[in-house]
């Protein structure tokens, strides 16, 4: 039997705040913990939807392992205490996953297989190390075509920028600029419809009394936006990947914490339960690049998604282009021509914080709620993969 594709729509997002890793304000809490947060909270903003409705939870998580493993999905389900009858599924793409996952989830809806679906991402880099814990295959050494999947992330950003030209003065202004405009998001309440805020508990000594204080803490900013930043206070670190490099700690992602997750439903369920969207997904692509230059893996997954879509390039309102370092974003930007003014409106991902696999759900939330919010037609998750991948993904305000 022939199934006509149907539309998926967003009906609820959101996030946690971001936190700085491996010492911020997350850093003794459990990335499940956190999911189970996220996901509560997002059915929360659709109180219609019965939960016991919900066809699979679909997670990202880029380093699956440890306090993270598991298949932290169907942990995150148990812990929000949804009905054991939703089942819940850990997808990994690295950095791609949180998209991936909204991806996937809009995939099951638009064949017919699903009618709700929640879509998530969830990432502790305070307790997974960026490699995860894993020791990487002796055989990539073997042969001089597998070395790039070797090398670190900050190597690959400086083979970016010797390549593409962008010098390290360019990439310093990037960062700075990425600061101030998170910090004014900030200041104007941009991100207060997409955060829920989270109380973390801490146990502290209480030395006079000999006992221990539980303190409580709501969070509900991201941690990691410094007005202290400037072009030149950054120009004054060093390159911590090359000895003669322009990559440095200023200029590139910052480690980070978070979880984010989307509701998604079919328009037979939109209309059934008259549900107010605030998304339709339009389409998705991911596309292969040089393992060693990871960085540009949008310059190949943009276009794909275009063509696939019919949507041009002008008519991308918002584009989320995650800052892994500014010069793979600097490089990005000029290949593809895109309006500076239209990338990451309320900074990315320097200021902000990269969680790895919650980082395409995360902006999801942000470009949802941004685009209706400032009145937007259409706009673009995108990122660069580790290993060279680049994946991009388009939606649309209702």
């Amino acid at each position: 039997m022939t199934r006509q594709l149907q539309d998926a729509y967003i009906v609820a997002a959101t996030r946690t705040a971001v936190g700085k890793a491996p010492r911020g304000m997350f850093k003794f809490t459990r990335p499940d913990t956190l999911l189970a947060h996220v996901l509560t909270s997002a059915l929360a903003q659709a109180p219609a939807i019965d939960a016991a409705r919900v066809d699979d939870v679909i997670v990202g998580c880029a380093m699956p392992e440890y306090e993270q493993g598991m298949n932290v999905a169907r942990i995150g389900v148990l812990l929000a205490g949804l009905p054991a009858s939703v089942p819940g599924v850990t997808v990994n793409r690295f950095c791609s996953s949180g998209l991936n996952a909204v991806s996937i989830a809009a995939d099951r809806i638009r064949t017919g297989e699903a009618d709700i679906v929640i879509a998530a991402g969830t990432e502790s880099m305070s307790m997974i190390p960026m490699a995860g814990r894993l020791a990487l295959n002796e055989a990539i050494f073997a042969s001089d075509e597998n070395i790039g999947i070797a090398y670190g992330m900050g190597l690959t950003a400086e083979r970016v920028a010797t390549q593409w030209k962008v010098t390290r003065e360019t990439q310093d202004a990037f960062a700075a600029e990425s600061h101030r405009r998170a910090l004014a998001a900030q200041a104007a309440g941009e991100f207060t419809q997409e955060i829920t805020p989270f109380t973390v508990h801490e146990d502290l000594p209480d030395l006079a009394a000999r006992r221990a204080v539980t303190r409580e803490k709501v969070i509900a900013q991201d941690e990691g936006p410094r007005a202290d930043t400037s072009p030149e206070g950054l120009a004054k670190l060093r390159p911590v990947f090359a000895a003669r490099g322009s990559v440095t700690a200023g200029n590139s992602s910052q480690m980070s914490d978070g979880a984010a997750a989307a509701v998604l439903v079919s328009e037979r369920v939109l209309r059934e339960l008259a549900l107010a969207p605030l998304a339709r997904w339009v389409g998705f692509a991911v596309a292969g690049v040089p393992p060693e230059i990871m960085g540009i893996g949008p310059i190949a997954a943009i276009p794909k998604a275009l063509a696939r879509t019919g949507i041009r390039k002008d008519q991308l309102d918002w584009i989320e282009l995650n800052e892994a370092f500014a010069a793979q974003a600097l490089a990005v930007i000029h290949d593809l021509e895109l309006d500076p003014a239209r990338v990451n409106p309320l900074g990315g991902a320097i200021a902000l914080g990269h969680p790895l696999g919650a980082t395409g759900a995360i902006r999801t939330a942000t470009i949802t709620h941004g685009l209706r919010r400032r009145k937007g037609q259409y706009g673009m998750v995108t990122m660069c993969i580790g290993t060279g991948m680049g994946a991009a993904g388009i939606f649309e305000a209702v």
